[in-house]
């Protein structure tokens, strides 16, 4: 009888979900009893097996994501399926920990704290509002538009979606008493959440020099076409143009329809915004140095100093945030305390750090070229025809993106082996079109998921919308883009002459 009372009163404490826990067990159980594919090796598949399992148990919501990714680094380091020794597996599970894009992440969402507490955040958020707030859809626009003039200047998405515009969409939303505390978060916020993030995707495709990884495309297609196709800076900007403009009028439509805000008219908001800057005044001090310090990290994203002094004054996103937000604590404009107490920080340090880990182990042991192998055999195999073989690749290509935490270590890992395969595959006419489609799916594919670039993490942990709602708004507007880039883009880089 006291056994029976035992277990009952364990299954009523479990801080976890059971049935959902009991599935995710099964998951990992059943893949670690599959023989390891050809082609793979052991701490291979075992490792994929765990990554997989852990996107499940994420998805099912077992716990806490956090709890979920401190489930895989345990599982990782002790299972010692990234080295054979246990100090090295441990390593190897903290490695990420280092990585500056998540410190860029941290520091980024920490310099938020100086826009909500200094009130600066406010009075930009009343600004907007003064300016567009008649409809929502209109300061969706505007979002967009912001996001759209610093692109090109501005090599770090996150730091553009996450570290600038971020506190302001946040700003506008607190505005209209829109707060995931509340449960209001639907009022308005959950539709400039999903703005703010989906601008991001779309503008890093147009530009560049709009996100970091847009170098390494340039290089894999000039490598793989021998040097026949090269994407200047000016090539690229006019290519992605036309494409992009059309997807960033329509995403915000779109969004509405997937994700309408429960507060669509606001008649009386731009009164109210504007009697509210009256009674702010004029700025204080510290509103003052939180934007001298904002000022100061856009020019030195925007790699100012050195487009002035030469390549030496170039300084890393992290650095700059690193500057950014030791100026906002050494003037006393956020407190240490602010800092520590900031828990969706040190949470995303955890959760997007445990699956940048994961996705960099997948890669180092085999994984991923193991899987664009077995694509290029199949499509090869299949007899498809070319046309139905280019719309593959794109796909595959982007929709694998669900695999990874970043998007340099996707496009190390897969685009090279997939423009070369495609280029094997489609008519020298047309090449022109499959390489522009790769490289825009390159950035659209960050649109997929709250882990698949530095600036989802940031927008996700502020809680505006839910993982079901995000990953479901994301596939749609993925589909979307390519849809759009393939059409629209396909006719303009026709008249441009590029296929």
């Amino acid at each position: 009888m006291r056994i029976r009372s035992f277990f009952i009163e364990a299954w009523r404490m479990a801080p976890f979900r059971v049935v959902p826990a009991l599935i995710t067990t099964a998951v990992l159980v059943g893949l670690l009893c599959v023989p390891t594919p050809e082609g793979l090796s052991d701490d291979g598949w075992r490792m994929l097996a765990i990554f997989l399992t852990t996107i499940v148990a994420i998805i099912s919501k077992v716990m806490p994501i956090g709890v979920m990714a401190l489930m895989a680094l345990v599982i990782v380091a002790l299972s010692k399926v990234t080295s054979d020794s246990s100090k090295a597996a441990v390593t190897d599970v903290l490695s990420s920990m280092s990585n500056p894009l998540i410190w860029l992440i941290v520091i980024a969402i920490l310099i938020s704290l100086g826009l909500k507490n200094t009130g600066l955040g406010r009075r930009l958020g009343m600004f907007f509002i003064a300016i567009l707030g008649k409809r929502t859809i209109g300061i969706g626009y505007g979002l967009t538009l912001c996001e759209l003039l610093l692109a090109p200047v501005t090599p770090s998405n996150t730091a553009r979606g996450g570290g600038i515009m971020h506190p302001i969409m946040k700003s506008i939303a607190t505005g209209f008493d829109s707060d995931p505390a509340k449960g209001s978060e639907r009022k308005v916020g959950t539709y400039l959440a999903l703005v703010n993030y989906h601008a991001n995707p779309i503008t890093s495709a147009m530009f560049l020099t709009a996100t970091a990884p847009n170098p390494l495309v340039q290089s894999f297609v000039s490598k793989a076409t021998d040097g026949a196709i090269t994407l200047t800076w000016t090539t690229w900007a006019l290519a992605m143009l036309v494409p992009g403009l059309a997807a960033l009028f329509l995403m915000p439509l779109v969004i509405y329809l997937l994700a309408p805000p429960e507060l669509k008219h606001t008649p009386d908001a731009v009164l109210m915004a504007k009697r509210e800057l009256h009674e702010m005044g004029s700025l204080s001090t510290k509103e003052i140095i939180m934007l001298s310090t904002f000022v100061l990290l856009l020019l030195l994203w925007a790699n100012v100093p050195a487009m002035v002094f030469g390549p030496s004054f170039n300084l890393d996103p992290t650095a700059v945030a690193l500057l950014g937000l030791f100026i906002l604590v050494i003037t006393g404009t956020i407190s240490w305390n602010d800092v520590l107490g900031e828990k969706s920080a040190w949470d995303t340090l955890i959760w997007f750090g445990a699956l940048v880990m994961m996705a960099e182990q997948l890669n180092k042991l085999g994984v991923i070229s193991w899987f664009s192998k077995l694509m290029e055999n199949g499509i090869v195999s299949s007899g498809m025809p070319w046309e139905a073989a280019a719309l593959v690749l794109v796909l595959v290509f982007t929709l694998s993106h669900y695999a990874f935490a970043s998007t340099t270590a996707h496009i190390s890992a897969m685009m090279l082996a997939f423009l070369t395969v495609g280029l094997a595959l489609v008519p020298a006419p047309y090449q022109g079109l499959f390489v522009l489609m790769m490289v825009a799916a390159s950035a659209i594919m960050m649109t997929l998921t709250h882990y698949a670039t530095g600036t989802s993490p940031i927008i996700f942990g502020s809680g505006y919308v839910t993982m079901g709602h995000w990953w479901g708004v994301g596939l749609v507007m993925c589909l979307v883009e390519l849809l759009i880039f393939a059409v629209v883009g396909g006719l303009w880089w026709k008249a441009l002459g590029y296929w």
